[in-house]
């Protein structure tokens, strides 16, 4: 990987990219509010899961499938996996969330020339933050395989920011969880690589059902 691509994917990366990421707890504060996410070893078994159920299957996999139809340069399959994506989200906090980001990226990548300004009056809908990932990627040159780790490790580590500040755990307890994830994190990008269209699946009841229960929590820090 040449040293300016790793640079544009650090930026993409990065935790101040301005996209609000830090804001969102994907239903994982409800989870810590119940007591199922209460210490370093119940937040590990919970993250790995949704590396597994979630992440793979269905985030990293539509990702995957997004940078595929930008460097065929396939619009029509782009935003078939777009409105696929956006379809999947069970609870209106989630949608919202991954509307936000992805218009959040969207605009900053018009505001840096990385992208055409918005056509005026044109109403295609909602771009998803996979979605407008995908578009920095492309127009950064940043290798897919790359990209994709660093999406799933992007989430795994605003995951854990949320216990460390939420459970609480202490920074070092976090960054040992982080740690304790890699594996996780690498089997679900080869996972998400590998399947076949007909094998995507973003079934997670349980996930759906925290979210839904954060929309009525009281006291909530996070926006979902």
């Amino acid at each position: 990987m040449k040293a300016t691509a790793l640079l544009h994917l650090l930026q993409l990366a990065s935790p101040t990219l301005p996209v609000g990421a830090y804001s969102y707890s994907q239903g994982l504060e409800t989870a810590i509010e119940a007591g199922r996410v209460r210490c370093p070893a119940t937040a590990e078994r919970y993250l790995v899961r949704q590396l597994g159920d979630v992440q793979a299957p269905w985030d990293g996999a539509v990702f995957w499938r997004l940078l595929a139809a930008c460097a065929a340069g396939d619009n029509a399959a782009f935003a078939q996996w777009n409105a696929r994506y956006l379809a999947s989200r069970d609870s209106a906090e989630l949608r919202a969330e991954t509307v936000q980001m992805g218009f959040s990226l969207t605009r900053l990548l018009v505001e840096l020339e990385l992208l055409p300004p918005a056509v005026p009056g044109n109403t295609a809908g909602d771009t998803c933050f996979p979605a407008a990932l995908a578009q920095a990627v492309h127009a950064l040159r940043v290798p897919h395989e790359e990209a994709l780790l660093a999406l799933l490790f992007s989430w795994a580590e605003n995951q854990v920011l949320v216990c460390v500040k939420s459970i609480p755990l202490g920074q070092v307890a976090g960054q040992r969880l982080l740690l304790a994830l890699r594996p996780a994190i690498e089997a679900a990008a080869v996972q998400a690589r590998a399947l076949p269209d007909d094998e995507l699946s973003s079934w997670a009841p349980g996930l759906a059902r925290l979210s839904m229960a954060h929309e009525v929590q009281s006291g909530r820090l996070y926006r979902s």
